[in-house]
């Protein structure tokens, strides 16, 4: 053998997917990288190149600076998309739909880029839990057919719809997240501690609703455990153990912040007095199965209940420190 290397064999071993497997990097692109993205560009391995599709300049120093490669595109311009295809093996797809309209052109843009060359092994797509719409109380697998009942779900129904027929036209292994309730404390907004503090009211026992929740730590884990697990073209339910009603949850928080009950009022009552966004989660009710997450993904959950979520918020460690069990 030649000691060294024609120039046409270097040539031909630097070309996409010519080296050998040991001196390859998986680049795993994040469109959507917000909070959650960032849980999960935090949470990949070292050995996994990561890129991030943002709309904004001004983030481009800030995601270099996590060891992130910041690609400037917007969803809502398709041919700023283009410089997309063919660029990494994976992606997680977080981006929202728009806030009007019955579909999805961001998605879908995003996937017409991506046809333009070689397409990714694998798309995970974070939809949400909304896309059931009202089961009134009963259990929830992904095996049950949609029934989305607000215009937002209306379109994460379509987006989910584009996500499944790429996989099915193609080689991709794409997985769809249904996604309900997202908190931490360490999120904007991520615990009800300020909503307790306003003295919001809930549903009356009565009349109200279950609901569910995930922590966004073990959101980001289901998004990378579905990288490399998920199963072509499946849905996954991602939420925790948790089986609690809506009021009942406030109630929960509130003692473990200190905090007084949220009053309670009827469906009629909570009509007149609470806004129309508020009152389209109140008026939704499911109890999601997580098996497939737990047992197809292989995701052991780090807060499988949210009373262990927000027992880690800084907030109730300090309502509860007095506390103790010796």
């Amino acid at each position: 053998m030649p000691s060294n290397p024609s120039p046409r064999t270097i040539l031909y071993a630097t070309r996409s997917g010519a080296l050998p497997a040991r001196f390859r990097r998986t680049r795993v692109l994040i469109v959507g990288c917000g909070d959650v993205g960032l849980r999960v560009a935090q949470a990949l391995p070292g050995r996994v190149r990561l890129l991030a599709l943002t709309s904004s300049a001004d983030r481009l120093t800030e995601l270099r600076a996590l060891g992130i490669t910041p690609l400037l595109g917007n969803l809502d311009t398709p041919a700023s998309l283009r410089r997309l295809a063919g660029l990494c093996q994976r992606v997680v797809y977080l981006a929202p739909p728009p806030s009007e309209g019955e579909s999805d052109p961001r998605t879908l843009a995003f996937i017409r880029a991506l046809r333009l060359r070689r397409l990714p092994v694998a798309l995970i797509y974070g939809s949400t839990s909304g896309v059931y719409g009202d089961c009134r109380g009963e259990p929830v697998r992904e095996t049950r057919a949609t029934n989305a009942e607000t215009p937002r779900a209306q379109r994460r129904v379509a987006a989910e719809n584009c996500v499944r027929l790429l996989g099915r036209a193609t080689r991709v292994r794409s997985s769809i997240l249904r996604i309900p309730g997202i908190y931490a404390p360490d999120r904007v907004g991520g615990t009800p501690r300020a909503r307790l503090l306003k003295g919001t009211p809930v549903l009356a026992p009565a009349d109200d609703v279950y609901t569910n929740h995930i922590h966004a730590d073990d959101l980001a884990r289901a998004c990378i455990a579905a990288l490399w697990r998920g199963q072509p073209q499946r849905l996954y339910n991602v939420n925790d153990d948790t089986d609690l009603k809506m009021g009942d949850y406030f109630d929960l928080a509130a003692d473990l912040y200190g905090l007084a009950h949220p009053p309670r009022l009827t469906r009629q009552a909570a009509k007149d007095q609470l806004p129309v966004m508020l009152m389209s989660f109140m008026s939704e009710s499911r109890r999601m199965d997580n098996t497939r997450l737990k047992h197809e993904l292989r995701l052991r959950l780090h807060y499988p209940t949210v009373a262990a979520g927000l027992a880690h918020a800084p907030q109730a460690q300090a309502t509860t420190a007095p506390v103790s069990n010796g």
